[in-house]
């Protein structure tokens, strides 16, 4: 219990510094940036309400935060390449200056089949046919990892106190989120997979759960280190449901499989030809499918709506005159501020959609055991 408890707070007092250390620097390296870094060519051409709405709601190399005038602010991020002539290359994001020039012999493409990824040039300056691996860390993954850096805080901080007050009624942010844990198990994964099978599958279940919840939270607050639409994100949607249907594949029985390959059906549906089989097995594919598709398409809809409503300020001003938009400034912001608490109730309801559905899919997986 003593080394538990010990490990938990070294844990914790690692992680604050941690933390406050990454975020001191990526601010300063971006007020750097913003300094140094003049926007070229964007306001010569007016507002580009469709740029904006993109650049707001998919990945980027660099954390963009405002702008003024023509000076951008942004937080540089890591650009990790391995390319086979020139091995692993490591720099910031601010040598590409917004993607508008290269550095060190790469840049990032801004129209073509290779639109918003960096290729590698060669002596004459163009670009090859085979991309570079790349690891780097953008924006996506910077808001994954400060979403975790918070998970791990909060829980640590929850545990230790919950051990610290055994056979005590909870407290604080333990009393607030301990009614989520139970929720989650005795309304979702007991009767969802059973009551034998259910405990295997709650670590996951409980952390997905948060992850989805905080990723949803995080992105609605325009502010930095916050702001990163996550769980919009196709890739990071498709990483979750591939570890449920994983878990799922994993923690079958014989009969989940026969009722896929054999199920109890008239012979006329399964032979000559295999219909009932092949409708089972596309149901296994499509289940992960549509957890990704759906936890995705909700949070990218919020988001889009949003910078929406901001933009057409600019259009009207743009079309109309700086009064115009003003007077649409008032409808924007009102109809803005709704579809974020409408984002807020979105968040909690998708989050609890992914972990049920996951635990029915577990529930189903077993179906001997479950019924």
């Amino acid at each position: 219990m003593l080394t538990v408890e010990y490990n938990e707070k070294k844990m914790m007092h690692i992680l604050r510094p941690i933390f406050i250390i990454i975020l001191a620097v990526f601010i300063g390296t971006g007020f750097v940036q913003a300094a140094e870094e003049p926007q070229q060519g964007a306001h010569s051409e007016g507002f580009d309400a469709g740029k904006f709405v993109m650049e707001h709601v998919s990945d980027a190399y660099e954390w963009h935060i405002a702008t003024f005038g023509r000076t951008q602010v942004s937080v540089p991020l890591p650009i990790i390449l391995y390319s086979a002539d020139k091995g692993w290359n490591v720099f910031m994001s601010s040598g590409f200056h917004h993607g508008q020039e290269s550095y060190m012999g790469y840049r990032i493409e801004k129209e073509g089949k290779n639109e918003g990824k960096i290729v590698e040039l060669n002596e004459s300056g163009e670009a090859k046919t085979d991309l570079p691996i790349d690891l780097s860390i953008t924006k996506t993954v910077a808001g994954i990892f400060v979403s975790v850096i918070i998970l791990l805080l909060i829980f640590l901080s929850i545990a230790k106190k919950a051990k610290q007050r055994v056979n005590q009624a909870p407290s604080g942010l333990q009393n607030l989120l301990e009614p989520v844990i139970l929720f989650v198990r005795d309304d979702v994964a007991k009767p969802a997979i059973g009551e034998k099978r259910y405990e295997r599958f709650m670590p996951y279940l409980l952390t997905v759960f948060f992850f989805i919840l905080v990723n949803n939270l995080l992105g609605l607050v325009p502010i930095f280190p916050f702001g990163a639409n996550v769980t919009g994100n196709i890739a990071v949607t498709m990483v979750l449901a591939l570890f449920t249907f994983f878990f799922t594949t994993f923690n079958t029985n014989k009969h989940y499989w026969k009722e896929i390959y054999n199920p109890e059906v008239p012979w006329w549906l399964k032979y000559p030809i295999p219909l009932m089989p092949i409708v089972e097995l596309t149901g296994v594919i499509t289940k992960p499918f549509v957890l990704m598709v759906r936890l995705f398409a909700n949070m990218l809809a919020g988001h889009l709506i949003v910078t929406v409503f901001v933009s057409l300020i600019f259009v009207f001003a743009k079309l109309m005159g700086v009064e115009a938009g003003l007077g649409v400034s008032v409808i924007s912001v009102l109809f803005s501020v709704f579809m974020l608490l409408l984002d807020v109730l979105v968040s909690f309801i998708q989050a609890y959609v992914f972990t049920l559905l996951s635990a029915l899919y577990f529930g189903m997986a077993a179906p001997e055991d479950h019924h």
